[in-house]
């Protein structure tokens, strides 16, 4: 896998809990991404689930089935046991993309965690909980301070290690705070908290990420985002919140200029 410095930026979405938008998200970024204009293409290493790789063919039957021109990133599925078969997609997807968007499974992986190691850019999307922040972290039940870091994050710290070792890169990791309605102020304010103690910690950036919106699922059955808006008729203001939320979103990311990475390949 390559890098910036050979042109092509890799993004890697890594959680091992199922149910934080990963997927969704990940799909959003490709096609952001490449209605900026850059070369985009997405790697789905999840068989099971297959999310983003059946949200994008839904998106290229949309556009067979109505004629329309839509930013489209190339794209294909693991089998979740083949070598070979990872590394030929690799190199065939890397090949004169700007940028490789992986997602992995909601679970401990093998190929997940050799992806890590060759992110440029690694988002872990995480819902607004203790529940959920206990996969990077354990609280004090009272106090609600940072105990310490938990398994994953040693794993990505880890990960991050080998990675410098072997190329002297650098991993941005960032975690994505999905805002779930639900959840009561304090709570959040207390699980904010508690992601920022830990961010210092373990190295990692915080930045906002989607909410738990019907929007986002009502639109998979076309593979349509909500950078389509003239595809799916009039925006309420729903949709125009989620719309200036994934630009919050892009904009947190920090992810190079495609023309810059024209300029270095």
């Amino acid at each position: 896998m390559g890098s910036v410095a050979n042109g092509l930026h890799v993004i890697v979405f890594a959680n091992e809990k199922g149910g934080t938008g990963k997927s969704t998200t990940a799909v959003h970024v490709a096609i952001a991404l490449a209605a900026r204009g850059a070369r985009v293409a997405a790697f789905d290493l999840d068989h099971r689930q297959r999310t983003l790789g059946r949200y994008l063919d839904n998106r290229a039957a949309t556009i067979q089935r109505t004629g329309r021109e839509l930013p489209m990133p190339r794209h294909a599925t693991h089998d979740g046991e083949s070598d070979d078969f990872f590394a030929e997609t690799i190199a065939r997807l890397s090949q004169g993309a700007d940028f490789l968007v992986i997602d992995t499974p909601g679970r401990d992986d093998k190929f997940a965690r050799i992806a890590a190691q060759s992110a440029d850019t690694l988002v872990t999307p995480m819902n607004d909980s203790f529940v959920d922040f206990d996969l990077i972290g354990q609280v004090d039940p009272d106090s609600f301070k940072v105990t310490r870091p938990s398994f994953y994050s040693e794993l990505i710290w880890e990960t991050r290690k080998r990675r410098a070792k072997a190329d002297g890169a650098t991993i941005d990791w960032v975690v994505l705070r999905n805002r779930l309605q639900h959840i009561e102020a304090k709570n959040m304010r207390r699980v904010a908290e508690a992601m920022s103690q830990l961010s210092k910690r373990v190295g990692f950036r915080v930045t906002p990420g989607l909410s738990e919106r019907v929007i986002y699922r009502e639109l998979f059955p076309q593979g349509l985002t909500m950078l389509d808006s003239r595809e799916f008729g009039e925006m309420g203001l729903a949709h125009v919140a989620a719309r200036q939320e994934l630009r919050e979103m892009m904009a947190g990311l920090q992810l190079p200029d495609p023309q810059a990475l024209a300029v270095v390949a």
